[in-house]
C-alpha cells in the first residue's frame, strides 16, 4: 500500500505494527527530503505516532516546519548531514533514546555504517535501504566516507549503500531478524529478535529482490535506463568493502571476474 511512501512501504509497515507490539510509538527517519514522500508520514497521520525526521537540507527542514503537518502532529525536524560520528548525539539531543517503535534509514550512501554506529536507541522495527545491484551473496558496502554523496561519487547514480547480505549480517549482530524486502527491491525490513515470534526469519538469499527500476544516468546527467547486470559494468572500477574482513576490492574483481572466494 502506497500513501506517502515511494514503493509500498506504508502497507508493509501497517502489516508489521499489527504483529509487533509497540510500547513506545516513536519513529526516527533520516534522508526524508521535504517529507512529502516518506516511510513514516502515514504512521504520523494515520496512527498518531510521534517522531524525528532529519535531512541535510536546511530548505527541506524549513519547508517541513512551515507545513501544517508540523503543528498538527508531534513531529521534530532537524537539518544535519548524518554520519556515524554524529548520529547518536543527534538522537540524544532531541530526547530520542531507548526503546522506540521504528527506525528508517535511507541516506543513499553510508546506510550500513550509520546503522552500525547507532547505539542510543533500540528500535523494534528497522527499515534500511539496500543496493540490489550488489546481489544476494556478497556482504559488501561502499567504503565509509563521512562526506559521501551519491550524485558526486559516480555519474551513474548507481554507486551507493550496501548489499542485502551485509545488512542482514549487521542485523544479526544487533539482534534483529530479516523478515523481507519490498517488491521494488530497495528496502529491507528487520524486527528485533525478542519480538519476532510468528514472523518469517529469512536469509538474504531468500528475501532478496532485484530492483527493476532504471534510474541510471549518463555522464551528462541524463537517464540512461540501464538495467540488470549491465549496471555493475558501469561502476566496475569503484571500490567496495567486504564487511566480514574489511578488505577492499574493486567491483570488477568481485562480480565480473566471478571470484567466489570473496
Amino acid at each position: 500500500m502506497k500513501v506517502f511512501s515511494q514503493w509500498g512501504e506504508d502497507g508493509i509497515i501497517q502489516w508489521l505494527i499489527q504483529r509487533v507490539p509497540i510500547k513506545n510509538q516513536v519513529f526516527v527517519e533520516f534522508g526524508v527530503e521535504n517529507y512529502r514522500e516518506s516511510n513514516t508520514r502515514f504512521l504520523l497521520i494515520a496512527n498518531n505516532w510521534k517522531g524525528l525526521v532529519i535531512d541535510s537540507s536546511e530548505k527541506n527542514i524549513k519547508d517541513i516546519k512551515s507545513s501544517e503537518i508540523y503543528w498538527k502532529y508531534q513531529l521534530q525536524a532537524i537539518a544535519s548531514f548524518v554520519h556515524r560520528d554524529n548520529i547518536n548525539s543527534l538522537l540524544e539531543g532531541e530526547g530520542i533514546v531507548g526503546d522506540i517503535g521504528l527506525l528508517s534509514i535511507d541516506i543513499d550512501g553510508n546506510d550500513y555504517w550509520v546503522w552500525e554506529a547507532i547505539s542510543v536507541i533500540s528500535p523494534r522495527i528497522v527499515i534500511c535501504e539496500y543496493n540490489s545491484i550488489f546481489g544476494a551473496e556478497k556482504a559488501i558496502s561502499i567504503p565509509y566516507n563521512q562526506n559521501f554523496q551519491r550524485t558526486q561519487a559516480h555519474y551513474s547514480n548507481l554507486y551507493y549503500g550496501a548489499s542485502l547480505p551485509a545488512l542482514c549480517r549487521l542485523a544479526e549482530q544487533k539482534g534483529y531478524v530479516f523478515v523481507g524486502s519490498n517488491s521494488a527491491g530497495n528496502n529491507a525490513f528487520f524486527v528485533r529478535k525478542d519480538l519476532s515470534s510468528g514472523l518469517p526469519s529469512l536469509s538474504a538469499k531468500e528475501g532478496y529482490v532485484m530492483s527493476l527500476y532504471r534510474e541510471s544516468r549518463d555522464e551528462e546527467g541524463n537517464l540512461s535506463h540501464i538495467s540488470g547486470e549491465k549496471r555493475l559494468q558501469v561502476i566496475s572500477d569503484m571500490p567496495v568493502v567486504n564487511v566480514i574482513n574489511n578488505s577492499i576490492y574493486l567491483i570488477s574483481d568481485i562480480f565480473l571476474k566471478n571470484n567466489q572466494s570473496l
